[in-house]
């Protein structure tokens, strides 16, 4: 092999090289705006939760919506946030009422009961209300000041 043919082949090698070590801090570069970009997303969607947990631990708090109704929405949106939050002893009452309560139709399924069914089912769901209103009404302040702490009091 003589000279030139060896400058040739190590220019080659390194213009290989360096275009490969451009194509992979270009690929670093797009990873990072994407961890960036799914960072901001998951804030943005945490402080949906949060607002939408105010305003239902409020109307629970105003009395301008049922206990039940109130207690569920509260779970989900907790459980999106993070689904351990639902066993802080604040947040208990949620998921207790949620889990006594999920077996009974709503909407469009409710409205297809026969009335006997139907007043059965409202029967069962005021003596769940009746029982868990006041731990509901608890863990919607304990929601309150959760949001007042948020993020501290996430752990």
């Amino acid at each position: 092999m003589t000279t030139t043919t060896a400058w040739i082949l190590l220019g080659l090698g390194l213009a290989i090289v360096a275009g490969l070590a451009a194509y992979a801090f270009t690929l670093w570069q797009e990873v990072r705006r994407r961890q960036v970009f799914h960072e901001e997303e998951l804030r943005r969607a945490h402080e949906n939760c949060l607002a939408n947990l105010e305003i239902v631990a409020s109307s629970l708090l105003q009395e301008q919506v049922d206990v039940t109704e109130g207690a569920w929405r509260c779970k989900l949106l907790l459980d999106i946030l993070d689904p351990s939050l639902i066993e802080r002893p604040g947040f208990q009452a949620f998921g207790e009422v949620y889990a006594r309560t999920r077996h009974l139709h709503t909407h469009s399924a409710r409205k297809q009961l026969a009335p006997r069914e139907r007043m059965r089912e409202d029967r069962e769901r005021l003596e769940v209300e009746a029982e868990w209103r006041q731990p509901v009404l608890a863990a919607a302040e304990e929601i309150l000041r959760f949001r007042r702490a948020w993020p501290d009091g996430l752990h």
